[in-house]
């Protein structure tokens, strides 16, 4: 599915700020063009969480005014649904991460882990799983701090 949304790239303290005007939240680059890449990553990060968790997706308003001095409205325009979120079963998310599919369903209560459901399915999210991979915990428990005397 095709979302379209408006936002206001501005300067601000010598990064460039980039706002939806239809939602909460945005993001910043360096410059005018990384500030633009950097809206259409974040308009797909918030399509994918809406569509993995079913919640809504704002109305996209257009023509709307730039409110900080210098502001500019761009376009961005993303494709996202579930169907296009990378994804992989319990026990792929366990072979990856080198623990048990028991380890897998605690990390995922614990909320370790990012499911959704599609068609009566539920699946890891690749990023989720990855993310904890770069993590690298330590197996075990981890070790009290020397009491300071």
């Amino acid at each position: 599915m095709l979302h379209v949304y408006e936002f206001e790239v501005f300067e601000d303290e010598g990064w460039m700020l980039a706002f939806p005007y239809d939602m909460d939240g945005g993001t910043q680059g360096k410059d005018f063009g990384e500030a633009c890449e950097m809206a259409a990553g974040w308009l797909k990060d918030e399509m994918d969480h809406r569509a993995m968790h079913d919640l809504p997706f704002p109305d996209a308003t257009f023509g709307n005014e730039p409110a900080h001095e210098g502001g500019k409205t761009v376009i961005v325009a993303v494709d996202s649904d579930k169907t296009a979120i990378p994804r992989m079963t319990a026990a792929a998310a366990a072979d990856m991460l080198g623990v048990t599919p028991g380890r897998v369903s605690q990390m995922i209560a614990a909320g370790k882990l990012e499911t959704f459901e599609d068609n009566g399915r539920i699946w890891v999210t690749r990023a989720s799983v990855e993310a904890r991979k770069a993590m690298a915990p330590k197996a075990g428990r981890p070790k009290k701090k020397a009491a300071m005397a």
